[in-house]
């Protein structure tokens, strides 16, 4: 009897331990899942009662695997931002947890690609395939963390290189009214990283289609897109979209940077992403502000622009660049969104409709905008060509406008509006056609130097053309002797302005106004 209850016993706990290791791996292949129903949609928010673990910006899926970002938490339903839109996205919809914070694809990868602010390709050309993959929200690196911004970021602009300098890891505000030729000073820029290492990363807010075919084109017209990613959330896209766009454009360029590489992001344009927030957070119910905008409008765009920077070389001593662009009302630079980002930004570059309108292209104003980080950041050849241009053109314009009034000119005045005159001429420079360092010295060499003094207007564009096409024939070592971030000499200098004379036809005569 006692073996026989053995028995019985050995088998029941050999049963018991089946059950057991059964009832594991069942729940192994178990998840918890977090359901929520959808209580209200409107365009582009919709509110979703239950997911009582939901986290600030997590994805929330929707039927038909529509994406939402979750951004207001309030006690009884969670506010969503809506990233599609779609069918079967409707009160009594279910919504579901994802317990994923909203991230984007990085890496190399995305060269060459034309992406949505998700991520996802628009270009037709198969899925981004990458194993990596980073959050569009990151805290900005600590002050400790950064070194100062020395190396410059050459755009191929006279204008730009010579007197407002750019720097890698600086943040350069683009603004100005509309059609005065911002995005086409931003393209140039990334045509002139060709062979240079760096990263572009072009993130289009709510724009045209058509436009921004057209940068791509421009692009992959002059080579560039080897090197370029476009993000684009078009103007008919949900606002949620157009939030956070260039959040991640900016991880796609952080990846880069802490590779210890070089990046450059250009939102273009910034405007528009304020205009989107300040309409979701309408929606949403938040407290408006001055003209409508939320409380942390500025906090929204300071996160952004703070994440770029030059890292120290013990993290890499990567860098990332950032060009906001903003669209200005009738040359309003005190308006709201506009002064929020000229206080975050390390200087403006400020396009005018006036100069527009002259044919001075591109149409920078000179005395408005300026490079807090300044020659720092600049070739040392630029030093002795740039020094006091930029003083000294600033006086001319103001000079200019008080000529008008008078008819009686004494000869140093004539001297000087006539030097004036000729240096405006000189900055000019065509869409697409960025300069090599060394081509810009030796032209604003001779134009400061006098050589386009006498010479008509329309004549000096040409004179310029002479110089590009004579200088690597008569001094092939300028170029080195620039790019390795020598000084020029008194010697140099002079050789170079007889070479400009030569080109010119003109003598030159060591005078100054």
């Amino acid at each position: 009897m006692n073996d026989n209850h053995g028995q019985l016993s050995a088998v029941l706990d050999q049963t018991l331990e089946v059950v057991d290791r059964v009832s594991r791996a069942r729940r192994a292949d178990l998840k918890l899942e977090e359901y929520g129903e959808v209580i209200y949609v409107g365009h582009g928010v919709a509110r979703v009662k239950g997911l009582p673990g939901v986290g600030s910006e997590e994805i929330v899926r929707f039927p038909n695997d529509l994406l939402g970002m979750a951004l207001n938490l309030d006690p009884d339903e969670v506010g969503v931002i809506l990233l599609d839109e779609g069918p079967g996205l409707a009160a009594g919809a279910q919504a579901r947890r994802t317990h994923r914070v909203l991230d984007v694809p990085v890496g190399e990868a995305l060269l060459g690609r034309v992406v949505d602010a998700v991520g996802r390709p628009l270009d037709n050309a198969g899925q981004v395939r990458t194993t990596e993959r980073a959050p569009i929200e990151a805290p900005a690196p600590a002050i400790i963390d950064r070194s100062p911004v020395t190396v410059p970021l050459a755009t191929g602009i006279k204008v730009v290189d010579a007197l407002i300098p750019i720097g890698r890891g600086q943040r350069e505000l683009i603004l100005g009214d509309r059609q005065t030729g911002k995005t086409g000073i931003v393209v140039d820029c990334m045509i002139n990283q060709k062979d240079k290492d760096v990263i572009c990363i072009y993130c289009a807010i709510g724009q045209r289609s058509s436009s921004v075919a057209k940068v791509i084109a421009d692009l992959r017209d002059h080579g560039a897109t080897p090197y370029c990613i476009v993000v684009f959330a078009p103007g008919d896209a949900p606002p949620g979209q157009l939030f956070i766009a260039p959040y991640a454009a900016m991880a796609m360029g952080e990846y880069f940077m802490h590779q210890g590489r070089d990046a450059l992001v250009i939102f273009d344009d910034l405007s528009q992403h304020a205009r989107a927030y300040r309409e979701l957070s309408l929606l949403l119910r938040r407290p408006p502000g001055r003209e409508s905008f939320p409380g942390d409008i500025f906090y929204i765009h300071s996160r952004l622009l703070e994440r770029s920077t030059h890292l120290r070389p013990e993290l890499g001593g990567g860098s990332l660049t950032a060009l906001p662009i903003i669209e200005t009302e009738e040359q309003n630079l005190a308006a709201y969104i506009p002064t929020n980002l000229i206080s975050i930004t390390d200087g403006q570059i400020y396009l005018t409709p006036r100069l527009f309108q002259q044919g001075v292209l591109p149409p920078v104003d000179v005395g408005t905008s300026v490079s807090r980080v300044g020659g720092k950041t600049q070739l040392p050849a630029y030093r002795a060509v740039a020094g006091d241009l930029k003083l000294s053109y600033s006086q001319f314009e103001e000079l200019e406008v008080f000529s008008r009034f008078g008819t009686r000119l004494d000869e140093h005045t004539r001297q000087l509006l006539a030097r004036g005159r000729a240096v405006r001429e000189a900055l000019k420079q065509p869409l697409y056609d960025p300069l090599p360092a060394a081509e810009q010295i030796a032209i604003l060499l001779a134009a400061a130097s006098g050589l386009f003094d006498d010479l008509p207007a329309e004549t000096i564009v040409k004179a310029s053309a002479k110089i590009r096409e004579m200088l690597p024939a008569e001094m092939p070592r300028i170029y080195d002797l620039v790019e390795s971030g020598e000084m020029l000499g008194d010697a140099d200098r002079q050789e170079l302005i007889g070479i400009a004379g030569k080109a010119v036809g003109v003598e030159w005569k060591p005078s100054k106004p």
